[in-house]
């Protein structure tokens, strides 16, 4: 790992992995280790109040910039998102950690789980879906046809500004709520990291494609599924369902707040993950529960 330096305000490391050097920032205070992942249209900056939190409580944070945001520096080449996360624990020494992840982070931290549940104390999955969720789970919102038609016609065009609009709109103000619901510093932070992340340059095809709907019963590890008050319908849908497949699973409902409870409720999130490393212990680590030969762990 690279010696740190200040990136966008805040000090980064860089982890080397393929063609990749991806940014790292971490708020060490010593204990147990908390990986955050962020969501598809922010980088690890949408952690950074909740952070300050869990590392004013005694613990250790790690979130990093995957490949096609922030910080992080890439070519474009063939990649597997999972083997770029645990270069990032594998450099920072922080196995076994409770994973954070936000939409597609959570979608990841699912993987991770699934694939290494010694690794992983417990879950939190904010606002995600797996890949391979069975389309007829999902639950419309009455304007979501319409918002998902604009937002193509938006990219269709080219302009990334609008694109940018959109985004903030329906993510972070919430599907149904007005527009500039969340004000100030999050809605600026937001603008920024997601106008990076729309123009950004190709990072290359994903080599990994792994179920994770067929095998949720093996996923052995403590895990919350949280979901905005103000999201989408579906994923509380989708949440409901992932908890009555796994064994050790409940849904959290975060009130006043949409997809991206870190930037508009973190004081919430923090509270909630706080909760959730005290009911943990280091040792000994999770495994998976043997479901017979047609149920290996696998990841999306």
């Amino acid at each position: 790992m690279s010696p740190p330096r200040s990136v966008g305000g805040l000090e980064a490391s860089f982890v080397s992995n393929g063609s990749s050097r991806l940014a790292v920032r971490q708020w060490d205070a010593g204990g147990t280790p908390i990986l955050a992942l962020h969501p598809g249209v922010a980088d690890s900056r949408v952690w950074q109040e909740c952070a300050r939190v869990w590392a004013d409580a005694g613990h250790r944070v790690v979130a990093y910039d995957r490949r096609g945001f922030g910080s992080t520096t890439w070519e474009e080449e063939p990649h597997d998102p999972l083997c770029d996360l645990r270069a990032v624990t594998a450099a920072t020494g922080s196995r076994p950690a409770v994973v954070v992840g936000n939409s597609k982070g959570g979608a990841l931290g699912l993987e991770l789980a699934l694939a290494h549940p010694e690794e992983v104390l417990a879950l939190v999955v904010i606002g995600s879906v797996p890949d391979d969720t069975p389309d007829d789970l999902w639950v419309l919102a009455p304007t979501e046809d319409e918002r998902d038609a604009e937002a193509a016609a938006a990219a269709a065009s080219g302009d990334l500004d609008l694109v940018n609009r959109l985004d903030l709109r329906y993510w972070l103000d919430g599907i149904g709520q007005p527009e500039g619901r969340v004000t100030g510093v999050p809605r600026e932070l937001l603008a920024e990291m997601n106008g990076t992340a729309l123009r950004a340059i190709s990072t290359g095809a994903v080599t990994a494609t792994r179920p994770v709907w067929p095998v949720l019963e093996s996923l052995a590890v403590p895990t919350f599924l949280v979901v905005g008050e103000y999201d989408l319908p579906g994923f509380a849908v989708v949440a409901a369902a992932i908890a009555e497949r796994v064994s050790d699973a409940q849904v959290v409902i975060l009130q006043g707040t949409a997809h991206l409870p870190p930037l508009d409720a973190p004081a919430a999130v923090a509270a909630l993950v706080l909760d959730v490393v005290a009911g943990v212990s280091m040792s000994p680590p999770h495994g998976v529960r043997d479901t017979g030969p047609d149920h290996t762990p696998a990841l999306p």
